[in-house]
């Protein structure tokens, strides 16, 4: 069954931005390969700054990606980014349906 989630990704701010770049194509790779499909385009926000300090940086690079996958099929992705140096913190969440389809992203049922 696919689902729709919302993955973001920040990462390491001393990186210059097309390794950046690299690294979301990277993720998308990896979104694809895992079954999963990119709805629209990964939203880049590019540098900005912390709110507070981690892991004593002040800076990271953002995307936001809206996403279709089946369920459990980014599992061995978000094990990866977990132990990637480079990348500072991700989160993917589970849309509810109504927001999906808000968001244009019908999921089959």
């Amino acid at each position: 069954m696919m689902r729709a989630y919302e993955f973001m990704v920040i990462l390491e701010g001393d990186l210059d931005e097309t390794a950046a770049q690299e690294w979301v194509k990277t993720i998308t790779d990896g979104i694809t390969k895992a079954g999963g499909s990119i709805h629209g385009k990964a939203d880049w926000w590019g540098r900005r700054q912390f709110a507070y300090p981690i892991n004593k940086k002040q800076y990271g690079y953002y995307a936001v990606m809206n996403v279709i996958a089946p369920g459990g099929a980014l599992d061995e992705l978000e094990r990866s980014l977990r132990i990637a140096d480079d990348v500072v913190r991700h989160k993917l969440l589970r849309l509810p349906d109504a927001e999906a389809a808000r968001r244009g992203m019908t999921v089959a049922a």
